[in-house]
């Protein structure tokens, strides 16, 4: 699976970002980190996404859908239903 497959857009402080990061390499799971505090025009595309919201974690799919702030259980779920998992 290649690293653009999975896209996660966050900053180092925040906690939930910290979490998802560390699902995703605790299970192998390729992806492209994008930090939104050293690259203005990602930290836009967040709010783009969210309708105006500038909330973290944002983790982008190959099929166009995207989670924002997801838990552990809905990340999995969403990576088993694309054959990530």
């Amino acid at each position: 699976m290649s690293s653009d497959a999975v896209v996660l857009y966050g900053a180092e402080w925040c906690g939930d970002c910290r979490r998802s990061k560390r699902f995703l390499d605790s299970n192998n799971v390729e992806y492209t980190y994008i930090d939104v505090e050293a690259d203005k025009s990602a930290a836009d595309k967040v709010v783009e996404i969210n309708g105006g919201a500038q909330s973290i974690p944002v983790i982008v799919f190959k099929d166009g859908t995207h989670l924002t702030e997801p838990s552990d259980i809905d990340l999995k779920s969403k990576l088993e239903a694309l054959s990530i998992l």
